[in-house]
Parts: structure tokens; C-alpha cells; sequence
């Protein structure tokens, strides 16, 4: 059992072998085909495929040439016979177009008469409509006449009440002005009035003065007469009559005198009340100023104090300010040494890139000449046409006529000429060419380019 199953599974490995090496070769043949389609897509196999194309193209074309060289020598004897079918089918085309014409004719005369009817009938219109319209236009004069009379009586009229109206603004610009010197003069006489009676006044109130002063001399004096004819009344009259008077003549005497000192001290004692006031709004004022002046004194102190803190922060400020330059400027100069060797590493990668695509392109050329090498002794084996083949074989990717760029990996670029029509410039060279190069560069061979053609 041991064996048969040890047996067993040898035929399996053997049979998992058999199996990967099968799926390793369909993969390599996968991979091989996948290749094989991709480099068919490059541009210049599809280029060159475009060119076999062409040369299957030019050989089907010889050959449609034999075929209707052939078909030509075949129908020689059947040209008379279509000839005469041909001249009969003229004749018949003819004779129909003749009977065409006539019904053409023979239409085209019945649209003139109708025509010849419609255009009189018209111009009879036509006529009526011209008489319409000089009775119209005779109409719109005879209207246009009486409008312009009515329009110049309608301006004379408009001339005429402008006139006026000048005149009546005229003689009320001149009521203004004897009324504003009539104005002008009162208001004078009103002055002069005004000023009379300020005179006046101030010769009243001096009057007024004198006449009060004479009445209180005059009250006086009749006091006097009185106090006079009173007492000698009242020597004449018993003792205690003279006593109640002398004693209401010195209360009279009393409330007078107590009247004028209540009035001498409410005047003192506003006066002294004034005084008080103004002492309290200059001690007020004083007061006031020397806050002020506190005040003033103390926003100075603050504002050195904010001063010099903000003097401060300013050095602080700088000094960050220096240091952080002073670190940008490390930054930025490791930056650009980072910078300066990543582009050296750059190139020295583009360098290693160029030298294996240009490995890799001398590989691709080798292949694809050796691939058109094959394809063209075969076309030729088969007799077609292979100078567009051989043309898309040359040499140097790129399929432009200018010169193969050996360290470019043997890419043949394209020159444009420099003018708007934008074509290549050729790659042909004349013995004019030479010529001039001889005469500019000498009679030793060169090979430096005019700049015309490549």
C-alpha cells in the first residue's frame, strides 16, 4: 500500500509538472503574442505596415489594369451593336423633347395673354391710383396753406402777448423799484423816527428823573408843613396828644429806619452771598485744574509706561524677527543644496535613462530592419512594388527627412520651413549645392550645412 501510494504520488508530481511546464509555455506564448501586438502598434511598424498596405494596394491595381485591358479586348465587337441602341435612344429623346417645346410654347403664349391682360388692368389701376393721388396732394396743399395762415396768426398772436407781458414785467420791475424806494425812505423816516424817540426817551427818563426828585422834594417839604402845622397842633392840644404823636411820628420814624436796614442787609448779604459764590466757583475751578493736572501728569506717566513696553516688545519683536530670518536663511540654503542635488541625481538618472533607451532603440532598430529585411524579400519574391516599403524601412525613427541623430538614439526628426505653409524642408542636395559650399568654405571637402537642406 505503502508503494502504490508512494507510486501514486510520483505520477501526480509528475503529472503537476507536466502541467506547470504546459501553463509556463502558454504564458510565455501570451506574453510573446502580447509583444508581438504591442510593437505591431508602434508608429513606425504601423508606419511600415501602412507601407505594405500601399504596396498590396499598388498590386491590386496592376492587376484591376490587366483585368480592364482584358475586359476592353473582350467587348471590341459589341461597341456597333450598343452604338445603334445608343443613336436610337437619341433619336427617340429627341423627338420627345421637340413635342416638350411645343407644349412649352404653346403654354408660354397663353401666360402672355394673360399676362398682356393683367399688366392693362393694372395699369388702369395704376392710373386711377396717380389721379387719387393728385386730388390728394391738392387736398393736402389747400390744408398745408390754410395751416400755415393759421399758424402765423396763431404766432403773430403768441408775438403779441409775449410783447405784453414784456411790458407788464417791465412796468412791475418799475412799481418794484419805486416800491422798494418807497420801502427805503420809511424804512429812513423809521430810523430817523426811531432814533427821535430814543432821544426822546432818554430826555423823558431825565425829565421823569427831575420830576420825581421835585415830587419827593415837594412830598418833603409837605411833610415838613405837616411835622410843622402838627406840632403846633399839638402844642395846642393836651400833653398826651402831643405824646401819641411824637410817639406814632417816631414809630413812623422806626419802621422806616428798620425798612432801609432790611433793605441795606438783604443788599449785604447777597452781596456777601455773591462773594461766597464766586470763592466757591474759583476754589471749584482751582480744584478742577490741579485734577487736571493730576490727571494729565498721570496719562503721561502711563503712556511712558506703554511706551517703554511697547519699546520692548518692538526689541523682541526684532530680535525674533533676526532669528527667524536668520533660520529661513539656513532653511532655504539647505533647501537649494537639497535642490542642487536632487537636480545632479536627476540628470545623472536621465543620463542612465538616454544611454538604456538608446541601447534600447538600437535593439528595436536591429529587430524592425530585420523584420522589414523580411517582409520586403518576401513582397519582392512575390513581385509587388517595395519601394514604399524600402522608403519606411530607412534607417532612423521619426519618419522626417532631416539627418539621423546619432546620439539620439538614431531618431531622424522633421524641419519645418519658416513660413505660414508650414512644410518640411527637402533632404535632396544639387551640384549647385556643392558649388556654393566651395566657394565659401574652399576647395576641401565639407560637410557643414548651408541651412537650406539637410
Amino acid at each position: 500500500r505503502k508503494l502504490r501510494e508512494q507510486k501514486e504520488e510520483e505520477e501526480k508530481q509528475a503529472i503537476d509538472l507536466e502541467e506547470a511546464k504546459y501553463q509556463a509555455q502558454k504564458r510565455k506564448e501570451a506574453i510573446e503574442k502580447a509583444k508581438t501586438q504591442q510593437y505591431y502598434q508602434t508608429d513606425r511598424v504601423k508606419n511600415f505596415h501602412s507601407a505594405l498596405m500601399l504596396t498590396e494596394v499598388l498590386k491590386e491595381r496592376e492587376a484591376q489594369i490587366e483585368l480592364k485591358k482584358l475586359q476592353e479586348k473582350a467587348n471590341e465587337g459589341k461597341d456597333a451593336e450598343w452604338l445603334q441602341l445608343a443613336k436610337r435612344e437619341h433619336e427617340n429623346a429627341i423627338l420627345q423633347d421637340q413635342e416638350k417645346a411645343r407644349q412649352r410654347i404653346h403654354a408660354t403664349k397663353d401666360n402672355q395673354r394673360f399676362l398682356s391682360a393683367q399688366i392693362q388692368e393694372h395699369m388702369k389701376e395704376k392710373q386711377e391710383e396717380v389721379e387719387e393721388d393728385h386730388k390728394e396732394g391738392d387736398e393736402l396743399q389747400r390744408l398745408a396753406l390754410q395751416f400755415h395762415t393759421e399758424k402765423e396768426r396763431l404766432d403773430q398772436i403768441k408775438r403779441d402777448e409775449k410783447l405784453q407781458m414784456m411790458r407788464d414785467n417791465v412796468a412791475q420791475i418799475n412799481d418794484r423799484r419805486v416800491i422798494k424806494k418807497v420801502m427805503e425812505q420809511q424804512e429812513d423816516e423809521e430810523d430817523e423816527e426811531c432814533r427821535i424817540f430814543a432821544a426822546a426817551k432818554r430826555k423823558m427818563m431825565k425829565l421823569r428823573a427831575e420830576k420825581e426828585q421835585q415830587i419827593h422834594e415837594e412830598k418833603q417839604r409837605n411833610l415838613q408843613k405837616i411835622r410843622e402845622k402838627l406840632a403846633a397842633q399839638l402844642q395846642q392840644k393836651v400833653s398826651d396828644e402831643d405824646e401819641r404823636i411824637r410817639k406814632a411820628v417816631e414809630e413812623a420814624e422806626e419802621k422806616r429806619a428798620k425798612e432801609e436796614a432790611e433793605k441795606e442787609a438783604k443788599m449785604l448779604k447777597g452781596m456777601e452771598e455773591s462773594a461766597k459764590h464766586r470763592n466757591k466757583q474759583m476754589r471749584e475751578a482751582e480744584q478742577k485744574k490741579k485734577e487736571e493736572r493730576r490727571q494729565e501728569l498721570e496719562m503721561v506717566r502711563i503712556r511712558q509706561a506703554a511706551d517703554e513696553i511697547f519699546r520692548r516688545n518692538e526689541e523682541e519683536k526684532h530680535q525674533r524677527r533676526r532669528e527667524d530670518a536668520v533660520g529661513l536663511k539656513n532653511f532655504h540654503q539647505e533647501q537649494v543644496n537639497l535642490r542642487k542635488q536632487k537636480e545632479a541625481e536627476a540628470i545623472q538618472e536621465k543620463l542612465a535613462l538616454d544611454q538604456a533607451n538608446q541601447a534600447l532603440l538600437a535593439v528595436e532598430e536591429e529587430q524592425f530592419q530585420e523584420y522589414a529585411g523580411r517582409v520586403i524579400d518576401h513582397c519582392e519574391k512575390g513581385g509587388r512594388n517595395v519601394y514604399p516599403l524600402r522608403k519606411a524601412a530607412k534607417n532612423g525613427a521619426g519618419g522626417g527627412k532631416g539627418p539621423v541623430f546619432e546620439g539620439k538614439g538614431g531618431i531622424r526628426p522633421s524641419y519645418m520651413v519658416n513660413d505660414k505653409s508650414g512644410k518640411q524642408m527637402p533632404h535632396y542636395q544639387r551640384d549647385s549645392t556643392e558649388e556654393t559650399k566651395e566657394s565659401i568654405y574652399g576647395p576641401a571637402k565639407s560637410k557643414k550645412r548651408l541651412g537650406f537642406v539637410w
